[in-house]
């Protein structure tokens, strides 16, 4: 009989077997559920890579549609992502699924990065970096502090708008040999006046220009005032932005944009580490034993940081700045030397550090959940129990019991020498001494 070619046909009572082995197989497999996501967020697509105890990852990519969906079926795990556009909404999305879900800074997350650069080594470095005991997460905001982080970022795009017609009015009259002083109420008290008699000098052409420049600079104060008022309003409703208006120095607007930016201010332990996140600190470059500082870091572009400093600034021109001086900073003795021993300007980044600090120790939450206190030990004695006093050194002191407390030994050791002793030993008399000596 020949070949043809085919595998010979396994018994009827056979044909079932390897498909329920292999069914058997599966089911005794451990669970590869991912217990650590990182998460590279993208503008329509998202690249997942997920790790558990064994290793085994999931490498996927997904749409914006299918993040929840498929997420929503996972058991709670950890996840991971950057604090960029989109990452707090979809923080609070998998938050309310169950998960931990956190955000870090992106430069955080790049000493992890291997290799060449693309999603999936992202979302790779991004799942390693959330796993690491000293990492700074950076809170999820909510939906209001997102609508007052807003009004603060289209605020500061229209003062910076202003600041810009301001200056190219400036230069337009400089051509023409015209010089006005910097600022803004300078150019607004003199400009009405010079378009008026200065016509000598300004062309028609020049003048309309000028004209229609000064249009738009109204036009830009009535929408930054229009945003200042709402910012104000919104300040009054909040209590943690009413706190903040009680330390000296802080208006609606500071403390406004410090309550969009840390909200409660729970991911930093000190205030000092808020001051430093501000970048109100000179930047620091040393190595070995030598300390190096240059200038303040300004490590955030906040609002805050800004209009404090310039604020404090602005008061030390006046009385303010020393009025300030000694209730917020607290040193009355260098109360007269300071302001000749420092710049104007050092002073009015210290004066704003140490507003930063104190902004965040009133924040609602820092009376309860941020205060320290010292851990409360329990009795040595009702942990370890009774224990064998330890015989001394030359003579053995007799105990009463066979048994004593931690009190004798450790007040001993611990406690002050008791008078009339030296080393453990009894002190020896003036007489005693020139008896020995004698023999």
């Amino acid at each position: 009989m020949e070949w043809s070619g085919r595998a010979p046909a396994l018994p009827a009572g056979q044909a079932g077997k390897g498909r329920q082995d292999k069914e058997h197989a599966m089911s005794q497999k451990l669970d590869t559920s991912p217990a650590v996501i990182g998460i590279d967020i993208g503008k329509n697509s998202f690249h997942i890579i997920g790790q558990n105890q064994r290793g085994i990852g999931l490498r996927q990519k997904w749409s914006r549609g299918q993040v929840e969906t498929r997420l929503a079926n996972l058991p709670p795990c950890l996840i991971g992502m950057e604090a960029c556009v989109g990452a707090h909404h979809l923080s609070r999305k998998l938050q309310m699924l169950g998960h931990d879900a956190r955000l870090m800074p992106a430069k955080y997350v790049r000493p992890y990065s291997k290799g060449q650069k693309n999603d999936f080594r992202d979302a790779e470095a991004i799942a390693e970096a959330v796993q690491r005991p000293t990492m700074k997460f950076v809170a999820t905001k909510t939906a209001d502090q997102l609508d007052l982080q807003a009004l603060h970022r289209v605020r500061e795009r229209l003062v910076g708008q202003r600041t810009g017609v301001i200056h190219q009015i400036r230069a337009f009259l400089l051509e023409r040999g015209i010089a006005l002083r910097q600022g803004l109420r300078s150019v607004r008290s003199e400009l009405p006046g010079i378009l008026v008699t200065r016509t000598d000098v300004l062309s028609p052409r020049m003048l309309r220009i000028i004209e229609d420049l000064a249009g738009d600079w109204r036009r830009l104060d009535e929408r930054i005032e229009d945003l200042s008022s709402e910012i104000e309003a919104l300040a009054r409703q909040d209590k943690a932005c009413e706190r903040l208006m009680t330390v000296p120095g802080i208006g609606p607007i500071i403390s406004s944009a410090m309550v969009a930016a840390i909200g409660t201010a729970d991911v930093f332990s000190k205030g000092r580490d808020f001051g430093a996140w501000l970048g109100l600190v000179a930047k620091q470059i040393s190595t070995g034993d030598r300390t190096i500082l240059g200038k303040i870091s300004r490590r955030q572009s906040l609002p805050a940081r800004a209009v404090c400093a310039g604020r404090v600034g602005c008061a030390g021109q006046g009385q303010g700045l020393g009025a300030l001086w000694p209730q917020i900073l607290d040193r009355s003795r260098q109360e007269t030397i300071a302001p000749q021993r420092a710049g104007h300007n050092v002073l009015a980044i210290a004066l704003a550090n140490k507003l930063a600090r104190i902004a965040w120790a009133v924040l609602p939450s820092s009376a309860s959940t941020r205060r320290r206190r010292r851990p409360e030990l329990p009795d040595p004695r009702t942990v370890l129990g009774a224990v064998k006093a330890r015989p001394g050194r030359g003579r053995a002191r007799r105990q009463d019991s066979t048994t004593a407390g931690l009190d004798g030994p450790c007040a001993r050791r611990v406690g002050a020498r008791r008078p009339g002793r030296r080393n453990g030993r009894q002190a020896r008399t003036k007489e005693q001494c020139e008896v020995r000596c004698d023999r």
